[in-house]
């Protein structure tokens, strides 16, 4: 090499890194004003919430009870092994049943007041049990076991492991649970005693609350 190229390439080296400096320089500042050319932004297109009714609320929920309901069930293929044929399923639910007084259909003649406006008598139907309400959240199933043959037909199957049935025998399940508990007698007990304060807030002394026979299903 020459010595006439040997004294240009410190020059054009350091030219350059003089250039890269630059351009670094430039990348960092523009980062900083600017940000980054390929970052990422989340853009939500989704249409705003549509209001579909409104509702008056004129039952009051008097009492409420929490359960939960274990379902196993087996289908069991005669004359052939689980692992062959069949299939069980453990599912663990959770959910609620409300004790309901309904005020939406009381007649005027259900409050009768006194008439040195002292006493009250309020008559109010019995109390029913709302149908379970089942948090899909907390629910699952704990453990599925299929056999071969099973298997096989859920590949020809949309749904082979739907939930559904599982659902519904939950909240059979925990609507006869309720009724055998005292949650309709814990219903009028709470509803009178909110009457009750209600009712002394207005000057009435005596508030004799009373229910209507329950309706047998």
């Amino acid at each position: 090499m020459s010595k006439q190229n040997r004294s240009r390439f410190p020059s054009l080296a350091l030219g350059a890194l003089v250039i890269v400096g630059l351009l670094v320089a430039a990348v960092t500042v523009g980062i900083k004003l600017f940000g980054t050319p390929f970052d990422t932004k989340q853009v939500d297109h989704s249409p705003p919430p549509v209001l579909l009714d409104l509702r008056d609320l004129s039952d009051y929920h008097a009492a409420q009870a929490q359960f939960e309901v274990t379902i196993d069930q087996e289908d069991d293929v005669q004359w052939l092994p689980s692992v062959i044929a069949g299939e069980r399923v453990q599912f663990v639910a959770i959910g609620t049943v409300d004790a309901i007084v309904d005020f939406k259909t009381l007649p005027a003649s259900a409050i009768v007041q006194s008439e040195d406006r002292t006493s009250v008598v309020i008559t109010l139907p019995a109390p029913t049990l709302s149908d379970p309400l089942i948090d899909h959240d907390l629910s699952h199933v704990m453990n599925r076991d299929r056999g071969l043959f099973n298997r096989i037909g859920g590949f020809f199957s949309d749904n082979p492991t739907s939930e559904t049935a599982l659902y519904e025998e939950a909240e059979k399940k925990m609507a006869e649970a309720a009724a055998a508990t005292d949650l309709l007698q814990r219903a009028k007990d709470n509803t009178t005693s909110m009457l009750y304060t209600i009712f002394r807030t207005l000057g009435i002394d005596k508030v004799d609350v009373r229910f209507e026979p329950a309706v047998s299903g």
